[in-house]
């Protein structure tokens, strides 16, 4: 019984946790790097490089849902993949693409850009972005 416990709570977050990554992924995408953009703050290069992080985390999170039985190896071999992927791009995020910019960027405009963010994160989230077949959808496959 206690298995059976523990197998549901590491479902249910990793539920939560796709759900909260996939919807950050496209609010960042759809308020954040446009906006960054428009204000010459980042180049194209920048918003692809940071739009092909956020696909291999989304490509990391489909794998998990082929696996049947949570904990088994192949379920921590994919959350594993999953873990890794999310690390890198939060690294790549954080040193290449966002992080010099928070200091070009007057902290009105940051504010404003944070709401939207948030706001548009909170959408998806209660628009369910992190069902399988939308993230399908997001990735082409």
């Amino acid at each position: 019984m206690f298995g059976a416990l523990v197998e549901a709570d590491r479902a249910a977050a990793l539920r939560e946790f796709s759900d909260l990554l996939i919807a950050h992924a496209l609010a960042e995408e759809t308020k954040v790097y446009p906006a960054l953009k428009r204000y010459k703050k980042i180049d194209d290069e920048e918003m692809e490089h940071g739009e092909e992080e956020h696909e291999e985390g989304n490509k990391a999170h489909l794998e998990l849902p082929k696996v049947d039985e949570v904990g088994s190896r192949e379920w921590d071999e994919g959350l594993e993949g999953l873990v890794q992927a999310v690390t890198h791009y939060a690294d790549e995020e954080e040193r290449t693409i966002l992080n010099g910019k928070r200091q070009n960027v007057a902290m009105e405009r940051r504010e404003e850009l944070g709401e939207a963010f948030v706001e548009e994160r909170e959408r998806q989230l209660k628009a369910g972005c992190a069902a399988v077949d939308n993230v399908r959808r997001i990735v082409g496959s």
